[in-house]
């Protein structure tokens, strides 16, 4: 387990490193387009030139990419060239509005689906019904849209949540939940719509088997015969579907944040993109790509431990 833990560590280097270099090449290509956004399209050709080489924009590009990639190991990102404010400054006041919308998020859907899943799979009836619907809606209706209606439902007509904004968690813990119960509840949907679905297909697949069949001849209780042995071998599709949900997620974020005034990643990244603002595209990209590689791992050894055959040898 220890191999496949450090081969594992070491692939998620190497994709950090691919991802990091070709977007880099990507924001940092054209030198004088980034030094002309920086100064506005006034400045003059000589004003621009002196700010490329200001910046370090005329040095090649692998120099630059070295450069930062030093400086991140060092934590340091760099600043903005609109506004001067550090990268990691930033990010240090979004990055825990993006956890908390998505950490609540899976926790919910984890619990909920596994529920649902597995309820549905061992009883059927208005449970499964339930959760068809659950799925059809989840897969019909976009979230963007179900955060809009939950804003005019529960935000307007029946003024229960706020609208817009973001409440600290250290402000306390009541106000937190109460700004973010609309954003997840909107992302919550059609995350358990994937999730349910795959733990109640698992866990049929796995009643099946000819060893429940058999461990029931011998007399094991149904609780003993459902969490030791069914519910480990459906853990494991249930599993990748909660990791490709959670990366999915990173992307509802985004408009989420946006609908819901959440000062969080999704809307710096919007915000850095539309300004031409590379450091900050950087520090995002960089950010989101960490949490999305910590997911995979965490996914793959908990994988690994559940199935010791799809450990890397």
């Amino acid at each position: 387990m220890l191999r496949t833990t450090v081969l594992l560590l070491l692939r998620a280097l190497a994709v950090l490193l691919l991802v990091t270099f070709i977007t880099f090449c990507i924001t940092y290509s054209d030198g004088i387009g980034i030094a002309r956004t920086v100064l506005g399209l006034n400045a003059s050709d000589e004003q621009v030139a002196a700010k490329v080489t200001e910046l370090g924009l005329d040095q090649p590009l692998i120099v630059q990419y070295l450069d930062w990639l030093s400086g991140l190991v060092r934590g340091d990102l760099g600043a903005s060239f609109l506004t001067g404010q550090q990268v990691t400054a930033a990010l240090s006041t979004r990055v825990p509005v993006t956890l908390s919308l998505i950490i609540l998020t899976m926790i919910l859907t984890t619990i909920i689906s596994v529920v649902l899943g597995v309820t549905s799979a061992l009883y059927g009836g208005w449970l499964d019904r339930l959760l068809q619907f659950i799925s059809v809606l989840g897969a019909a209706v976009p979230g963007y849209i179900l955060a809009i209606g939950l804003i005019f439902a529960f935000a307007i007509a029946i003024p229960l949540y706020p609208a817009t904004g973001y409440i600290p968690i250290t402000d306390g813990p009541q106000g937190w939940l109460w700004s973010l119960t609309l954003p997840v509840t909107a992302l919550l949907i059609g995350a358990i719509a994937n999730a349910a679905a795959q733990f109640r297909g698992s866990v049929l697949d796995a009643l099946s088997q000819d060893y429940v069949r058999t461990l029931r001849s011998r007399g094991i209780p149904e609780s003993k015969l459902l969490f030791r042995h069914v519910l480990r071998n459906a853990g494991g599709p249930g599993l990748v579907v909660l990791s490709l949900t959670t990366l999915g997620l990173f992307g509802g974020a985004l408009f989420i944040e946006a609908i819901f005034a959440l000062p969080g990643v999704g809307q710096l990244s919007v915000s850095a993109a539309l300004a031409g603002d590379v450091p900050m595209v950087m520090g995002t990209v960089i950010v989101v790509t960490i949490l999305v590689l910590v997911v995979n791992l965490l996914a793959d050894i908990l994988g690994s431990l559940l199935n010791p055959k799809a450990r890397i040898r």
